[in-house]
């Protein structure tokens, strides 16, 4: 989908539904990331993600999906999306990072070839909740193949 076409109060209410931690991402916040450069926009009905493509470079900058549509394979489609893309664009490594808490993402980041490059410690956190570490995950795109 072509960020243009993106609404972001759509995007923030189905951020808002996924997340608590990190905090959901208002509507601005959103609109103004997919107007910097290598931005872009993958979406589904129920869920979407955000990446973008930067000096050979690919960072997945979130994904969220609907807790009530979680399971059916969104998410994974999202992501093969976000990695034919950044391949596309050029990006020879993929990264993201994910709360090691996050089993069920951990999980589905893993499926699709992503492996751990490092952890920051604390990342994930604030005043009323105790810091999570975010483990960063990495995937080499140099002839890049869809999982299937």
């Amino acid at each position: 989908m072509n960020a243009a076409a993106a609404d972001p109060a759509g995007l923030a209410a189905i951020h808002a539904a996924a997340f608590t931690r990190p905090p959901p991402w208002p509507a601005a916040a959103i609109a103004q990331t997919l107007t910097t450069p290598g931005a872009f926009l993958c979406a589904a009905p129920d869920g979407f993600l955000i990446g973008r493509v930067l000096a050979g470079e690919a960072e997945l900058l979130t994904l969220a999906v609907r807790p009530e549509a979680r399971r059916h394979g969104i998410g994974r489609r999202l992501v093969a999306e976000f990695l034919r893309i950044a391949a596309g664009r050029g990006a020879e490594t993929a990264f993201l990072e994910v709360a090691a808490d996050n089993a069920a993402a951990i999980a589905l980041y893993r499926a699709a070839g992503f492996a751990g490059a490092g952890r920051r410690r604390g990342y994930y956190g604030g005043a009323a909740a105790a810091p999570v570490d975010a483990l960063v995950l990495s995937q080499p795109l140099t002839g890049f193949a869809p999982p299937s």
